[in-house]
């Protein structure tokens, strides 16, 4: 299980690099001003635009399970990631408040939505006398991967504008549909 518990880890630190790098600063990304690279919203505008984004959260992360039942866990968490990508690059280049406000929720869904796969992908793949463990380990060492996010973020912000800063996520999001090479497609297996 060496091969497969090693894709998951990464695949794991990928997604939460990606989810935390993304959604720590797009609130920053919303109020800042122009002059800073940011859109200049107010913050009760910005607060509006976050509410609407995680509505689109909550749908993704809803559905996420059917479409996984219906096509399979690999192919949904690869067009999961995939779009979460094009959007998360989609988002960034756009200043338009408008457009921010339509494509927040659409890639929140996308960008989110994968979350709801991992119990069953790794319950999927494990025996019962490792499961707990190995869901543990490869989702908390994911975790523990992705803590620098928010700081890696920043620091490109600061250098390199609010765009280029959640612009890592979309990158973030394609290594870890990659990952998926190595991992097995689990729908329909036994849990044992």
């Amino acid at each position: 299980m060496a091969r497969v518990t090693i894709a998951l880890t990464l695949m794991n630190a990928c997604t939460l690099f990606a989810y935390w790098g993304f959604n720590t600063w797009v609130p920053t990304f919303l109020k800042a001003a122009p002059a800073a690279g940011g859109i200049g919203l107010s913050n009760a505008t910005m607060s509006s635009f976050i509410i609407v984004n995680n509505i689109g959260m909550w749908f993704g992360y809803v559905t996420f399970g059917l479409v996984s039942d219906a096509i399979g866990r690999r192919r949904t968490y690869v067009a999961y990631l995939l779009l979460a990508a094009a959007f998360v690059l989609l988002y960034t280049s756009t200043k338009n408040p408008w457009a921010l406000l339509a494509l927040g929720p659409v890639t929140s869904f996308f960008a989110t939505g994968y979350f709801s796969g991992f119990g069953a992908v790794t319950a999927e793949l494990y025996p019962t006398s490792v499961r707990a463990t190995a869901q543990g380990f490869t989702y908390n060492i994911g975790r523990i991967a992705s803590a620098a996010a928010p700081a890696i973020a920043g620091s490109v912000a600061k250098t390199s504008g609010y765009s280029t800063a959640l612009s890592l996520a979309a990158g973030a999001f394609v290594l870890a549909a990659v990952l998926w090479i190595f991992i097995p497609e689990t729908k329909g297996r036994s849990i044992d």
